[in-house]
């Protein structure tokens, strides 16, 4: 982008013309949303409460399974301790459960067993194989179609007209209780005791995200990434391929299944151990729909942990500690956009966490890790099912909310956790009693803006820019090439301050990360000629807030601040309705 009165070099750009589309068009395409937001009606919501949509029905608990391995070694923890945690009087079966073994359920195994449960289906539903991706290793990241009278394809999946359901296991391999336990769910949908949920959902399980990981016994990928830390950037091919997932398929659900630490740096800075079978916490990022957050914790958290008091399994939200020994704070997730959980909210679908006690403790309580999961992935779909029709009203409300936000409002740059104080149960590390403790805590369903900015109408990237460009199409965002130079109102990033760090998460710094640019920018208008070539984002779409927390350079998870956006000044925020002629990228 060139200031106006200086001398514009042309375009080098040699990429293939897109069909091309005048001002007008380009707004229609763009903008096919931004009708009233009120054409979408919301479903009906008591305040305060949520509200049941008709009657809950409930699929079965599943059949049981021949007992899984028992009489491992003594825990990693006294007795007293493992006795409160009995196992469950339902016992499952996968590969890595069955009696004798010591390792998990290889990659090898998911491949035969999904292979093996999509050749005899019960009556009425269709299940397909299908490989997503690679591994760095080379590995496939297997997954698992499910539907009830529909094409098992993207536009079979649109057609249906149902929501579709993503269920997401073991990112981190060294968690394979979720993984296990999307195997039964699999199991389950397709012997005939959970296949009703089918009539109203389509459902894509992939069992485990991280098969390198989860071949070492390792948390990250082969790289030293943490995947669960990759989802805006997409650095990684498992990331990548999840990302296509969604974009193609579209889920209106997505549940990401992990296992907490039991003792680890609870255990060193407490002298106690975990207390809780299951943490839950729902996606909050800056942006995030209103509404989207409101179904995740009314129409599926809160049921959850109604649903696990019933089977008398203690849950809490979702929280860890930080490796500062000296901080004795307590934090939820993060609320930054980087884990699935918070990227996939950005992508208005409801996005669920659900983390176990089991890192850290082998193969022990095996049954009842698993067990929870289970619990919770059925009440994920049991719920799904009876809102069907509802998340599809939610998600075109919080669309057109955000397409028809474009130039107008505030965007949040940056925000914090809510500082407050909990009581938390936890475990006396050699009697086993319950120990009830009141810490700091850092909450994040509630967020505490702390930068905010005009919302832009779009942004343009210049042409140099095609690795960023690239990323934001695999997350699903429309992206536009300007077909014919012209002139528009802008602003301009003007740095006025540098350093190099590390990327933070709850725990503290992410040391196996590359250091990245920490930026400080102030605004400046000027109007520019825009050269032929250049990239448009524009703010008119569905996806408006997540192409906001890719771009905006001074924050730490930016593609700026990642070094995929190579230069500051190839990126400017759009002021003003571009009268530009447009076409759209291949």
């Amino acid at each position: 982008m060139h200031p106006r009165n200086r001398t514009i070099a042309p375009s080098s750009s040699s990429a293939p013309a897109g069909r091309r589309l005048g001002a007008g068009m380009a707004s229609a395409l763009l903008a096919g949303l931004l009708a009233a937001c009120s054409s979408t009606p919301l479903p009906p919501w008591e305040q305060g409460q949520a509200v049941q949509a008709g009657q809950v029905h409930r699929l079965p608990p599943g059949q049981a399974m021949p007992m899984g391995v028992q009489g491992e070694a003594a825990a990693p923890y006294s007795p007293a301790v493992a006795a409160r945690f009995a196992e469950p009087a339902v016992r499952y079966a996968t590969p890595g459960l069955q009696q004798g073994r010591e390792q998990f359920t290889s990659n090898e195994e998911i491949q035969t067993f999904l292979g093996q449960l999509a050749a005899r289906p019960v009556a009425g539903v269709a299940a397909q194989p299908l490989v997503i991706g690679r591994s760095q290793a080379g590995a496939p990241i297997h997954a698992l179609l499910l539907g009830k009278g529909v094409t098992l394809d993207p536009a079979g999946f649109a057609r249906s007209g149902k929501p579709t359901v993503l269920l997401i296991g073991q990112q981190h391999g060294n968690e394979p209780a979720a993984g296990e336990a999307l195997l039964v769910a699999a199991e389950q949908l397709l012997n005939g005791q959970w296949a009703s949920a089918l009539n109203q959902l389509n459902v894509i399980i992939v069992p485990r995200a991280n098969p390198d990981g989860a071949l070492a016994g390792r948390r990250a990928l082969g790289n030293d990434i943490d995947l669960n830390r990759d989802h805006l950037l997409l650095r990684t091919p498992e990331a990548r391929a999840l990302a296509q997932l969604v974009r193609d398929y579209r889920p209106l659900v997505i549940v990401d299944s992990h296992e907490f630490s039991v003792m680890g740096r609870v255990q060193q800075k407490f002298q106690l151990v975990q207390a809780y079978d299951a943490m839950l916490q729902y996606a909050n990022t800056p942006n995030i729909g209103d509404f989207t957050i409101k179904a995740a914790n009314e129409w599926f958290v809160q049921p959850m942990f109604q649903e696990l008091k019933r089977h008398d399994l203690r849950a809490q939200w979702y929280f860890t500690t930080s490796s500062d020994m000296q901080d004795q704070s307590l934090a939820m997730g993060g609320i930054r956009p980087d884990t699935g959980r918070n990227v996939n909210g950005l992508k208005n679908a409801v996005s669920l966490l659900i983390e176990t006690r089991g890192v850290g403790i082998g193969r022990h309580h095996i049954q009842r890790r698993v067990h929870t999961h289970v619990v919770l992935v059925r009440k994920v779909l049991e719920q799904a099912a009876v809102r069907a029709s509802h998340l599809q009203q939610v998600k075109s409300y919080v669309e057109r909310e955000a397409a028809s936000s474009a130039c107008n409002g505030q965007v949040v740059i940056e925000a914090a956790q809510t500082q407050e104080h909990k009581e938390v149960l936890l475990l006396d590390a050699n009697t086993g009693a319950d120990v009830v403790r009141k810490l700091p805590w850092k909450s994040s369903l509630q967020l505490q803006s702390t930068r905010q900015r005009n919302r832009p109408c779009g942004y343009l990237l210049a042409h140099s820019e095609g690795d960023a460009v690239a990323r934001l199409q695999m997350l699903g965002v429309n992206v536009l090439r300007v077909a014919e130079a012209g002139d528009l109102q802008v602003e301009r990033y003007q740095e006025t301050a540098r350093e190099q760090g590390q990327r933070q998460d709850v725990l503290g710094p992410m040391g196996s990360e590359a250091q990245i640019l920490r930026v400080q920018v102030q605004l400046a208008r000027e109007r520019v000629t825009v050269p032929a070539g250049s990239y448009y984002v524009p703010m008119g779409q569905p996806l408006a807030n997540l192409a906001i927390a890719a771009l905006e350079p001074d924050t730490q998870n930016s593609y700026f601040a990642n070094r995929i956006q190579h230069d500051l000044g190839s990126l400017v925020r759009v002021v003003e309705p571009p009268a530009l002629v447009f076409e759209e990228v291949e």
